[in-house]
């Protein structure tokens, strides 16, 4: 199923010059990877690619080497089997990654099924970072009649090979993504709509979100989340209408010593919409959770770049 085609579509993708193709999982990943220090992760949701991070991974990069991976068959990356795209089959495909870049990220970050897979490595013992950061994380099962309709819904789409085609050939329409954009409760630039309807224009991309909807299982996470060791921060967008961000004290009765920080304002994208505000979060959780357990290795002392 046709994607994104790399001679053409990098021309003006963001920070393509930092990017590389691995072999892992069975798959060719396309990841980017830039800057210095304590390795770090950044996990995009479903629907969208490593271009989620172009404002924020610059910033991070001035104090971590930053690796983001395209999901695969989002973006540039290719396509697992269908039946590995439930969220343990993705956590083992992105541990298998991990391991053949030799890296065991510090910091995990991810956003919202992102951040789910983040959880899912770490409960597994596959990730075995010094903290999370969820920016918001799509950890607990949709409530409502989201929940009773959404999940069917996607597992219809999916088991019809021609739907992703079909709505592959709408969405490119750039006014639909921009209604779709602004339903989560954000607003993103002209570029990123455009982005965006670029990737929804590309059957493989349309496939894997597909496929990632109809084969998630939120119920069996939240179920071993409290078992979780690895520190959390849970960043909220006030306005978010895709995971309210009453879903993050939620997670927090489940987790005490998981700590949350709400963004006022901003919506599902909250990285997108101002990179500035989720980067400080990041930096502050990261120099309380990191600093102390480098010095102890020995290593890199995160609290003075700050």
């Amino acid at each position: 199923m046709p994607g994104l085609n790399w001679n053409t579509d990098r021309s003006d993708w963001p920070h393509t010059e930092f990017s590389r193709f691995q072999d892992a999982g069975g798959i060719r990943w396309h990841v980017q990877q830039m800057g210095h220090g304590p390795p770090i992760i950044l996990l995009h949701g479903t629907g969208a690619s490593a271009h989620s991070w172009s404002a924020l991974a610059p910033r991070l990069a001035e104090h971590f080497t930053v690796i983001a991976p395209d999901l695969p068959g989002h973006g540039f990356s290719e396509a697992l089997p269908r039946d590995r795209l439930s969220l343990p089959g993705m956590a083992e495909v992105l541990t298998c990654l991990l391991d053949s870049l030799t890296v065991r990220p510090r910091l995990a970050i991810g956003h919202s099924a992102g951040a789910a897979i983040v959880v899912r490595c770490c409960l597994d013992g596959a990730l075995r970072s010094d903290a999370i950061v969820s920016i918001n994380g799509a950890l607990l099962p949709f409530r409502g009649t989201a929940g009773i309709f959404f999940p069917p819904m996607a597992k219809l789409l999916f088991a019809n090979p021609l739907a992703a085609r079909l709505l592959a050939k709408r969405g490119g329409d750039q006014e639909r993504i921009l209604r779709l954009i602004r339903g989560t409760g954000s607003e993103i630039d002209p570029a990123g709509i455009a982005r965006y309807a670029r990737l929804f224009s590309s059957p493989r991309h349309v496939a894997a979100t597909l496929g990632m909807m109809a084969n998630w299982d939120l119920v069996t996470l939240s179920r071993e989340l409290p078992q979780l060791q690895t520190p959390m921060l849970l960043i909220a967008g006030e306005n978010d209408k895709a995971v309210r961000p009453a879903q993050a004290q939620r997670i927090k009765a489940m987790l005490p010593s998981a700590g949350i920080e709400q963004l006022p304002g901003l919506g599902h994208l909250a990285h997108e919409e101002d990179a500035a505000a989720v980067e400080a979060l990041i930096l502050a959780f990261a120099a309380q959770h990191l600093a102390g357990r480098q010095a102890q290795a020995g290593e890199w002392n995160y609290g003075s770049a700050l």
